[in-house]
């Protein structure tokens, strides 16, 4: 490193260049991991992030790199840190940037940018890297930040870095001519400087008017039903929600993000929605009030207008922006999910098991017998497994601890199947309506636990963007387990295509067997086409060793219910 003491300045005062304190100060923050592909505009920055000890994860596309980052993030809550070159290297980076931008994950991501103007023009020619970062990120949502000189640099990656700890992404552009100049540190970091979980916000309890309303229609409610998102989890309310089902008479439910909070619980549905199973579905229907807390109620949960009742709709949020925005609230409760429910908790009346018909003996029992593994009718065929089968053959054959990470596309049907030991170990990248951007996220709750295997599901559509990141598993040695949803097409599309009946033959693939493949990497690799197939492999998935892949050749004709449900809401908006 090209540190100096300082000639003419006090005593213990150093010199040395930007890239060097800013990977200091990184270093102070507590930063442990930065995931990234280096480039010449931050090659210097980078190798010394490594030679102080920061693990420098590299990825083989820029898009991995900052997926990597929000995934750390998302499974730790810490500050995940990226850090990647400009112009081309941001372009490529652009799909993940957007996504981490609607994740709510802090995020710092790290670029290079071009000189600062000084004098005359270049005259050797054109900057082939040149491009607006700043105005490209702020219209993906990134607010960008770019130190002015040397002096400035410290600071201004600690601005960055406070806002991006309070829950978003943010990118801080460094030039590589302020990179290389030369800054005076004669003390600590610019504060305020922690990479450490995000603090939580100040708890607010909810206006006592607006509990009491709620109240009143909980207390009136036969079958009321508690649909928790992840900011019920977030805040600690799944005991305070328990409790209050078993007071009110109410059934539990999650939804998709909040998956398998209530996992266990004898009164607990599942997922509300596109992810519903018969039971859930049915019960859901039968709802004369819904009680839901954290939960932003998307066009997932809400099964495009289809999974809730015309009944009373009581939501509780944090935000006072989140109630109502995507589906009308007659009762808004606007506070802490956990304290406005333990408010509730005390204000609703006591009920008698007459007046809590979902909980009778007989409810209890039709729900406790229920299997989710047993709620369709498998479609294997002689080459192909169903993906449900594959799923809830996997929920019994795989670590119950584990973390799981999605992909997006049509598999994404198999999501109810596959359980995890609560929302902090599952994550979906849906954020942007993309596939590849799994990968990255993966890979990033593998650093963050390696203690457990993490489990990424992904489509062939997806992993063929992403196909190269064999390697960084590897490399890195991740404990990875990849389950390849393999249709042979882009799955998605394909059933988009046969619900207008329109050909299909573009969205269609050839059957490449991708095992070899990993296999070459290093991976104990299987191809799986039956349930005997998987089955014979009981005692790798038990306890997996290292980085295993599995090509998963699934049957192609069974749809996730949400490719019938958009089609049933284009067809209702065409009517």
């Amino acid at each position: 490193m090209k540190t100096r003491e300082f000639e003419g300045g006090a005593a213990g005062t150093r010199t040395m260049p930007v890239y060097q304190a800013l990977a200091e100060d990184l270093k102070a923050m507590g930063v442990d991991s930065v995931f990234g592909l280096m480039s010449d505009d931050t090659a210097a920055f980078a190798v010394t992030l490594d030679a102080m000890g920061i693990g420098l994860i590299g990825a083989r596309h820029e898009n991995v790199a900052i997926g990597m980052a929000d995934g750390y993030a998302a499974a730790t809550g810490r500050l995940g840190v990226a850090c990647v070159g400009r112009g081309p290297a941001l372009a490529n980076g652009l799909q993940a940037a957007s996504f981490a931008a609607r994740t709510g994950n802090p995020v710092l991501i790290i670029y290079g940018e071009a000189a600062l103007p000084a004098g005359p023009a270049n005259a050797l020619g054109p900057d082939y890297k040149a491009l607006d970062g700043p105005g490209v990120l702020k219209a993906a949502g990134v607010r960008a930040f770019v130190p002015t000189g040397a002096s400035t640099a410290r600071a201004t990656m600690a601005d960055a870095a406070a806002l991006a700890r309070t829950g978003q992404a943010v990118a801080l552009l460094l030039p590589v001519d302020v990179q290389h100049e030369d800054v005076a540190v004669d003390g600590p970091a610019p504060e305020p400087l922690d990479a450490g979980p995000v603090p939580a916000r100040p708890a607010q309890p909810a206006r006592a008017h607006a509990v009491e309303a709620a109240a009143s229609l909980l207390d009136g409610a036969k079958r009321p039903l508690i649909l928790a998102g992840h900011g019920a989890w977030k805040s600690g309310a799944r005991e305070a929600l328990a409790s209050l089902a078993e007071k009110t008479g109410a059934m539990l439910s999650t939804t998709a993000r909040g998956k398998d909070m209530f996992r266990g619980h004898p009164l607990n549905l599942g997922i509300i929605g596109s992810f519903s199973h018969s039971a859930a579905r049915r019960m859901a229907a039968e709802a004369d009030c819904v009680l839901a807390v954290g939960a932003g109620l998307n066009i997932l949960t809400m099964s495009f207008g289809e999974s809730l009742p015309d009944a009373p709709l009581i939501q509780i949020d944090a935000s006072r922006a989140s109630i109502g925005r995507w589906t009308t609230a007659d009762v808004a409760v606007v506070g802490d999910a956990r304290l406005a429910v333990e408010q509730l908790l005390e204000a609703v009346a006591d009920k008698g098991a007459a007046d809590k018909p979902q909980h009778s003996a007989g409810s209890m029992a039709v729900l406790g017998g229920f299997s989710i593994a047993d709620d369709f009718q498998p479609a294997n065929t002689a080459r192909t497994i169903d993906p449900r089968s594959l799923a809830a053959m996997l929920d019994r054959m795989l670590p119950e601890a584990r973390n799981v990470v999605y992909d997006a596309g049509n598999f994404l049907g198999v999501v109810p199947y596959l359980s995890v030991p609560d929302p902090a170990h599952f994550k979906m990248t849906n954020d942007f309506a993309s596939i590849g951007l799994g990968f990255g996220a993966a890979l990033g709750f593998a650093r963050a636990r390696p203690d457990i295997p993490t489990v990424f599901v992904v489509g062939d559509g997806g992993f063929l963007m992403t196909m190269g990141e064999l390697e960084t598993v590897v490399r890195e040695d991740l404990p990875l387990v990849i389950v390849l949803m393999n249709d042979c097409a882009y799955g998605a599309e394909l059933h988009h295509l046969r619900l207008r009946q329109l050909p299909v033959a573009k969205s269609v693939f050839p059957d490449v067997d991708f095992a070899p493949v990993a296999e070459a990497f290093g991976y104990d690799a299987h191809t799986v086409r039956t349930p005997d197939d998987l089955s014979a492999l009981a005692s790798l998935l038990a306890a997996p060793d290292g980085p295993v892949f599995l090509d998963c050749k699934i049957n192609a004709d069974v749809a996730a219910p949400f490719m019938s449900e958009v089609a049933a809401y284009e067809a209702k908006q065409h009517a």
